[in-house]
């Protein structure tokens, strides 16, 4: 699949209703994940074939491109009810994609250590409403992942991400494989810009 079929097979996938500000909920855009599914694709084919999960996945936009480049089964965990319910009515607007959804606790993973897939994605939050939520989902991404790791970050927080990834996780590989931006719509009351553009790292992870 091209980039740009991906991209206009995305374009439908509806964010969040009411999102939540303590959750970081924001909406990945289908520019954005279709180009950071694409490179992982097209690089490392880490889709054809391959179990997925999805970590925070909100309405379902990764899993969902995924499974669109060929993954036999995408699971999708998200805390939030309402996300999930939007994300499953996302996947029915498609025809018989392998994608499931679970309400989950990502700190739950960490506890569990049954649940694992060949690749894990994701889009956690940039941990500027608690700090350290970001890190958290690199460690339970860790802890599931039989593979490699595919996760967007906030470009500022290379260094330290770069750290804990080989230091503490001990990856057998931490390289950023590209720097996007981040269109960030107005999605609360306090946004005081109509978008706002972050500089973000998509990240690959060798889990050792």
């Amino acid at each position: 699949m091209k980039l740009k079929e991906l991209h206009a097979a995305m374009q439908g996938i509806q964010p969040f209703a009411s999102p939540n500000v303590n959750l970081e909920q924001y909406p990945t855009g289908a520019d954005i994940a279709s180009r950071m599914l694409f490179t992982v694709d097209s690089i490392y084919n880490e889709f054809q074939g391959r179990t997925v999960l999805d970590l925070g996945c909100g309405t379902g936009m990764l899993s969902i491109g995924a499974a669109l480049l060929g993954s036999p089964h995408c699971l999708g965990l998200d805390i939030d009810l309402d996300a999930i319910e939007t994300a499953q009515a996302n996947v029915e607007a498609f025809e018989d994609l392998p994608v499931d959804f679970v309400r989950c606790d990502v700190s739950a993973l960490r506890q569990q250590g049954r649940l694992q897939a060949d690749t894990v994605i994701m889009n956690p939050p940039f941990g500027t409403r608690r700090k350290g939520a970001d890190l958290d989902f690199l460690r339970a991404a860790f802890q599931v992942s039989c593979g490699a790791v595919y996760s967007l970050h906030k470009s500022s927080t290379r260094a330290h991400i770069k750290r804990i990834a080989d230091k503490e996780l001990h990856a057998a590989s931490s390289e950023v494989l590209a720097q996007l931006r981040f269109d960030l719509p107005a999605s609360y009351a306090f946004h005081k810009d109509k978008v706002r553009d972050i500089e973000v790292d998509l990240w690959r992870f060798e889990v050792s």
